[in-house]
């Protein structure tokens, strides 16, 4: 990751015809520790990485996402995931899949979070298939008006059309995997 970070910023400063005395001036980092990071050699905290951002006037974000998207990959490694979405700020979803825009099926890791409040959760429906897959922790599946835990290995699979959600009602953090068709990513991206 540092490399990669680290030639970003090189790539955007040169292309910026901007000597690293000058992105030292900017930024308040000494251009001993910028050069280290252009090769990988050193991390970066995220608030320098953020003045970093400003002086190249660009979004912090830009560091952050895979490159590996230029090009079609087929393995992709844990450390370049990228988050796809947070749902109500208790569902963060991973994409497990390089370039999902252009796949028929949108595979996720999707961290569920500890809510508290069994409040009456609004179940939804789509188009599709969807399948899901407990990897850890305990969630609680609403699926046709009935409400059914599912444990680690457990799983479920059903078209989109019936009424579903779920929920981690525990006070630890569940995972599951989530394949659905078609891919929202790509119906999202028409």
């Amino acid at each position: 990751m540092n490399k990669i970070i680290g030639s970003k910023i090189k790539e955007l400063r040169t292309n910026k015809k901007m000597t690293l005395k000058e992105l030292s001036e900017k930024t308040s980092l000494s251009t001993g520790f910028l050069s280290q990071l252009e090769r990988g050699l050193t991390s970066i905290a995220t608030d320098s990485l953020l003045n970093i951002a400003e002086a190249l006037d660009v979004e912090l974000s830009y560091f952050l996402l895979s490159t590996s998207k230029r090009r079609e990959r087929f393995i992709q490694k844990s450390y370049e995931r990228d988050i796809y979405k947070i749902d109500n700020a208790l569902h963060i979803n991973y994409v497990l899949s390089n370039n999902p825009e252009d796949k028929t099926i949108l595979p996720r890791l999707i961290e569920i979070l500890p809510t508290n409040t069994e409040e009456n959760l609004n179940t939804y429906q789509h188009e599709g298939e969807e399948f899901i897959y407990v990897l850890e922790g305990i969630i609680t599946l609403f699926i046709n008006d009935e409400k059914q835990y599912l444990y680690p290995g457990d799983s479920a699979h059903f078209k989109s059309s019936i009424n579903h959600n779920y929920a981690n009602y525990t006070n630890k953090i569940c995972k599951i995997l989530v394949a659905s068709v078609p891919n929202p990513a790509a119906t999202s991206k028409k």
